[in-house]
C-alpha cells in the first residue's frame, strides 16, 4: 500500500459530529483533500455493543483506504474507544489518529478539582476512557454523564432548540453545584453545542474542545511521514453517508462553514460498503 502527499486524509465519525474534527483539520491544513464518511445508517453508536462499532469501522477504514486514504482520523470518540486498537492491529502500515478524551488537560487546570465529561455510553465504558482516567484524573472528581437524545438533536440540526437545551440543562445543572469549573466534550458531536453549554455553564466554566488537539495530531504525522501537502492550494473534501444524503447536504453549511455534494453509501452486513448510484 503506497501513500504520497497529494493523496486524501480519510475522516470518519458515526454521523455529523466528525465534521468538528473535519472544521479543525481545514483551519490548520487547508491545502489537505479529505474523504468524509457519516455512517448516519447507524448513528449514535454510543449505545451498540462494541463489536459491532469495531466492524463498522473496520468496512469503513477498508473504503477510505479503497479512495487512497493516507491516513485515516477517527472522528468518532466511541470508534476509537471500541476499534482504534484493533484498527491499528489490522491495518499496521496505516497511520491512524483517534480521539481520546480531555481528561489530561482537564485535571491539570482545574482548580476547583471537580470536572465535568459530557460523552457517549460507549466512551463511558470503554478501556480507553478508563486507561485516561486512570493515568490523569488522580486527585479529581469526574462527573459523568451520557446526554442521551443529544447526538439526534445535533443530527437534525437542532443546536439550540429547547430539548436540546433541556438535555444539556439536565446533565450539566447537576454538575454546577458541585462546583466544576471545566466541562469535557469527549463526542465530536458535542463542540457544535458549545454555545448553548456556555449559556448553562457561565463563562467561569472552561468547555474543552477536543478538536483543534486531533488535527495537530494528524498534521504532526503527516509531516513525520513527509506526507504532507504543500501548502498554496485549497483541498477537496468528498463527502459520504450511510444515510440521507440530503439531509447532510443542508447540514454542512452550518456545521462545516462549507458546502458540498454527498454521496450514498450502501452496507452490506456490518463491513462492506458500496457506493449507491447517484438519484
Amino acid at each position: 500500500m503506497s501513500f504520497n502527499s497529494i493523496s486524501p486524509i480519510g475522516v470518519f465519525d458515526s454521523g455529523v459530529g466528525g465534521l468538528s474534527v473535519l472544521r479543525a483539520i481545514r483551519e490548520q491544513m487547508p491545502e489537505e483533500s479529505v474523504i468524509y464518511f457519516g455512517d448516519q445508517g447507524h448513528v449514535p453508536y454510543g449505545p451498540r455493543p462494541l463489536q459491532q462499532v469495531r466492524d463498522f469501522s473496520e468496512g469503513i477504514t477498508r473504503f477510505l483506504l479503497s479512495k487512497g486514504a493516507k491516513i485515516i482520523v477517527v472522528a468518532c470518540n466511541a470508534a476509537s474507544a471500541a476499534a482504534l486498537t484493533y484498527l491499528r492491529q489490522t491495518f499496521p502500515e496505516v497511520s491512524f489518529v483517534g480521539m481520546e478524551p480531555a481528561v489530561k488537560p482537564a485535571a491539570e487546570h482545574t482548580e476547583t478539582g471537580v470536572v465535568g465529561v459530557l460523552a457517549t455510553p460507549a466512551t463511558f465504558q470503554g478501556a480507553l476512557y478508563a486507561s485516561v482516567v486512570e493515568r490523569f484524573a488522580s486527585g479529581v472528581n469526574l462527573l459523568q454523564d451520557p446526554c442521551v437524545g443529544l447526538v439526534q438533536q445535533i443530527e437534525k440540526g437542532d443546536l439550540d432548540g429547547p430539548v436540546t437545551r433541556r438535555i444539556l440543562e439536565d446533565a450539566l445543572h447537576p454538575m454546577l453545584e458541585k462546583n466544576i469549573d471545566t466541562v469535557v466534550l469527549a463526542c465530536t458531536h458535542y463542540p457544535f453545542v458549545i454555545p448553548l453549554i456556555q449559556e448553562v455553564v457561565g463563562e467561569k466554566v472552561r468547555v474543552i474542545d477536543p478538536a483543534p488537539a486531533v488535527a495537530r495530531q494528524a498534521k504532526r504525522l503527516l509531516d513525520a511521514k513527509g506526507l504532507k501537502r504543500e501548502a498554496g492550494s485549497q483541498g477537496e473534501i468528498q463527502f459520504f453517508t450511510s444515510g440521507d444524503a440530503s439531509l447532510v447536504r443542508s447540514l454542512l453549511p452550518g456545521l462545516l462553514g462549507e458546502a458540498g455534494e454527498v454521496r450514498t453509501l450502501q452496507w452490506e452486513g456490518d463491513r462492506i460498503l458500496k457506493e449507491r448510484a447517484p438519484e
